[in-house]
């Protein structure tokens, strides 16, 4: 860890560096003067919400720390699912969004490193035929997902038998989509596919996984050329620990910092 911390401070010196040589690239990233960011609500890996409306999470904690380390003022604008935030990637109403590195995206945003791998799998309602995920793509199962969401993207390419179910995205959606019997199992992050298991008698995360979801920060292309500063600033974020931190803190299951 040591080691690792040293690395660390030797990147942050090169940054300062680099930067003194290239000062363009906070104005590039964030230029109104403050770094605005879109964060998916719904998403409890990324954002947690207090309920007095507060935003915390590995998100939000990346986010703030990009912004102290650009030397800019942060502002937050949260999107209710994945939906709304993909609604606003034509506006210009934030600077950087992070969230899946998902392929749709990229017309609008150019992606930074992994700043953290989550894995997909399926929650299961009591009474449901699969009892693994191998065996979910089948004739007659119904498979829920978040509309817009990467699970989605990818869930639609991957399902060749199994009838896709979309549904807003959070909690609440996905616990009353099984609860109701309008879907066998919901297809998400294994951290909130736990988190319904809890919440529902009889529910049951299955063996297996369908993916694993790369969050990373996605820049607007018209600032790409400050891409390589977010890149440096991601890697110095998983080498010091800020990222590790910030999913012990959250308790998130089925993520870890990439290697």
């Amino acid at each position: 860890m040591l080691q690792l911390v040293a690395a660390a401070t030797v990147l942050r010196g090169t940054l300062r560096i680099a930067w003194a040589q290239a000062p363009s690239a906070p104005a590039t990233l964030s230029p109104t003067g403050k770094l605005r960011v879109a964060l998916i609500a719904s998403n409890p890996v990324l954002v947690t919400r207090g309920t007095d409306g507060s935003l915390s999470g590995v998100s939000v904690s990346v986010a703030r720390t990009l912004a102290a380390r650009l030397g800019v003022a942060v502002e937050l604008k949260a999107y209710d699912n994945p939906v709304r935030y993909n609604e606003s990637l034509a506006s210009d109403d934030w600077d950087i969004g992070l969230a899946a590195r998902d392929p749709s995206r990229a017309e609008y945003l150019a992606f930074s490193v992994t700043f953290m791998e989550v894995d997909n799998g399926y929650v299961a309602r009591e009474g449901a035929t699969p009892t693994t995920a191998e065996e979910v793509d089948r004739a007659g199962v119904k498979v829920a997902v978040a509309q817009g969401s990467a699970p989605h993207a990818v869930l639609t390419r991957l399902l060749k038998n199994a009838e896709i179910i979309q549904v807003p995205g959070g909690f609440e959606s996905a616990r009353e989509t099984l609860a109701t019997a309008k879907a066998d199992v919901y297809g998400e992050n294994l951290h909130l596919a736990h988190r319904i298991a809890d919440a529902l008698p009889g529910a049951h995360v299955l063996p297996g996984r369908f993916n694993v979801v790369q969050m990373a920060i996605g820049v607007r292309k018209r600032a790409a050329s400050a891409l390589s500063t977010v890149d440096e600033l991601v890697t110095e974020m998983r080498a010091d620990g800020t990222v590790e931190k910030a999913i012990a803190e959250a308790g998130l299951r089925g993520v870890r910092v990439p290697n």
